[in-house]
């Protein structure tokens, strides 16, 4: 029954889930990212994250046909790709409009955290998925710059190399939560201007809008804690 009541749970919050999803497929992607099959694979678990993307987006102020006319002319690419092996024809412009799909779902979720003066329990997971959304979206630019600009990144195996979503993802992510910057390392001046507006995004939504929801948390346990204040003993004559 626990499973179950996990589900339905989950069902009630669509943030947790994509958060969920998300988490797993940055555990998932480095084991078949080498594969013959690999790239086939990971664009079927992209389709999936778009789908419940746009699900998220229609509880948000966004529009769902933007979601929508972003995410068709994606899916479209990627079959191109994996069917008439097209990946280093159409890889550019794939990443590219996959970044502005993450970056226009982050925001319509950043609306959503930010219309109220509450923080509810699918705002706390929104949190954390607009948080991978914007990671993800910077992934997605740093692939596009280094497939039109090889030799956009340097880390310290396979040097030469280009590098895989995974290492991508992972500066991303050490960026945007301005903890450094590994051992992934831009070479060029567009990778690190990019770099550079991640880091600022990164401070600005912790201190915008995380650091909101906390203040939000937080307010509302004193309130309910609080005891109430005695009478005076004037108002009692």
């Amino acid at each position: 029954m626990r499973p179950l009541r996990l589900l339905i749970h989950t069902s009630r919050h669509p943030s947790a889930i994509l958060l969920l999803v998300q988490l797993l497929g940055m555990l998932l992607y480095p084991f078949i990212e080498g594969e013959p099959a690999g790239h086939g694979v990971l664009n079927v678990f992209g389709v999936v994250v778009l789908a419940l993307t746009i699900r998220m987006v229609r509880r948000t102020p966004g529009e769902t046909r933007v979601s929508i006319a972003l995410a068709v002319p994606i899916v479209i690419l990627l079959l191109l790709q994996n069917v008439f092996d097209l990946r280093s024809t159409l890889l550019a412009w794939s990443s590219a409009l996959e970044a502005l799909f993450y970056f226009y779902a982050a925001g319509s979720l950043i609306a959503y955290m930010m219309g109220d003066r509450q923080a509810t329990t699918d705002e706390l997971f929104a949190a954390g998925a607009t948080f991978t959304l914007l990671a993800w979206g910077f992934t997605h630019l740093y692939l596009m710059v280094q497939e039109l600009q090889p030799g956009t990144f340097a880390a310290a195996v396979n040097a030469g190399a280009p590098r895989t979503w995974s290492e991508l993802n992972y500066l991303s992510f050490a960026l945007l939560s301005s903890t450094g910057i590994g051992d992934v390392i831009p070479l060029t001046v567009h990778a690190r201007a990019l770099c550079s507006i991640e880091m600022l995004v990164g401070v600005m939504y912790l201190a915008a809008v995380v650091a909101r929801l906390i203040g939000f948390t937080t307010q509302g346990k004193i309130q309910r804690r609080a005891p109430k204040t005695p009478r005076a003993s004037w108002e009692d004559d």
